[in-house]
């Protein structure tokens, strides 16, 4: 039997809020349930972050778009909309990631999520006032450096993710990383976006689960409503999965612009000037560049790319323009149905978990009582 979607069925199953459970994670951030929203740029803003908080889960900003100024101001935002546990993301080879993690930890924001860099010193601020490091990781070289340097938690992105999953898909990754780290709560992120999926999530030895893409599809998501119609419209094939497009291997709406960036490496001139450009940003003197693009070549390839792609991401996800937008979206994508509130979202994804997981608990009770029966007529006759 196909179980009920979790979104359009939350008020079927549920008569009241369902409780919160406990979790290593939601132990950890101080959350009702294990749910969280990673942070996107230009979706992941203050009012979606508090939503999601409200709502029991967790919620993180990005402030890739942001600057030390607008991320203060954000985090304050949040505070104002909500009491609840929050979070904030720092790309920490994005220009400006430094400054904004540093903001984060003098507002003592419960939560920081790194990625992409050098972390200690984060771990070192966040001990300051008891907030908790949050590192996101793609396999498990990276997740070793990551518990090394401090992480209190581990978000395991598999490869069905949008954006920067890794080579592995979430049902390796997730409990191969579980195994190897067992002391290390982990949420595992890519291809999750229903009860089902935080169900086999937990199953799997994850303690929490991201649902980037399916909580980009909700009523309070500022993500643009073309975009999400899209979405809506495509199923589990309708991604591309490259690293032509900014950088970093990545996956993205299939639409004919992303088509296009994703098959097209640009030239060798136009990459120059776009890591020309990218360097003046993260203020890297230039005598350190043209080195570089002999010695480094995908290091500035990839932080060229990175910043070159930031026009065309808004033009989908602001925009709402999927002629010449490209959308970062997870191959879960084929299991949102619909656009319902935040709040329903994670009311019926509950159920649909415990659903699921009395569903399985049922089919071990039965399958026992079947093996003592046949024991006791062994033993009768």
């Amino acid at each position: 039997m196909t179980p009920p979607s979790a979104s359009s069925s939350a008020s079927k199953l549920l008569l009241t809020r369902f409780p919160p459970i406990h979790t290593r994670i939601t132990k950890l951030f101080g959350c009702q349930y294990p749910i969280l929203l990673p942070g996107m740029s230009w979706i992941s803003t203050p009012e979606l972050v508090a939503t999601v908080s409200n709502a029991g889960g967790l919620g993180i900003l990005a402030t890739g778009p942001l600057n030390a100024t607008e991320t203060r101001d954000a985090i304050r935002r949040i505070r104002d909309m909500t009491d609840k546990p929050f979070g904030i993301g720092a790309t920490l080879m994005m220009p400006g990631a430094s400054q904004n993690a540093q903001v984060a930890i003098e507002e003592q924001v419960p939560v920081i999520n790194v990625s992409l860099g050098k972390a200690s010193w984060i771990r070192d601020g966040l001990s300051e006032y008891g907030g908790t490091m949050l590192s996101t990781v793609t396999n498990r070289k990276h997740a070793r450096a990551a518990v090394e340097s401090g992480a209190d938690a581990l978000m395991v992105t598999g490869h069905e993710a949008a954006a920067h999953g890794g080579d592995v898909t979430s049902l390796v990754l997730v409990p191969s990383l579980a195994r190897e780290f067992p002391d290390v709560p982990i949420v595992a992120a890519g291809g999750f976006a229903t009860g089902q999926g935080l169900s086999a999530a937990l199953s799997l030895g994850a303690d929490a689960v991201a649902m980037g893409t399916r909580m980009a599809v909700t009523k309070e998501s500022p993500l643009a409503e073309n975009a999400k119609q899209a979405i809506v419209r495509a199923n589990e094939n309708d991604t591309l999965y490259g690293n032509n497009f900014d950088g970093i291997h990545a996956r993205v709406l299939k639409t004919p612009k992303s088509k296009t960036s994703m098959t097209n490496r640009p030239w060798l001139p136009v990459v120059i000037y776009r890591a020309f450009t990218a360097a003046r940003k993260m203020k890297i003197p230039m005598w350190k560049v043209l080195p570089g693009l002999v010695t480094q070549w995908q290091k500035m390839f990839t932080i060229a790319q990175f910043g070159a792609a930031t026009e065309a991401i808004q033009h989908a996800t602001v925009d709402g323009d999927m002629d010449r937008g490209v959308q970062f979206v997870g191959q879960c994508q084929g299991l949102v149905p619909d656009i319902p509130h935040v709040d329903d979202l994670v009311q019926g994804i509950m159920a649909e978990a415990q659903q699921m997981a009395s569903r399985q608990a049922d089919l071990f009770h039965l399958a026992a009582a079947g093996e003592r029966d046949s024991h006791d007529q062994r033993r009768a006759a």
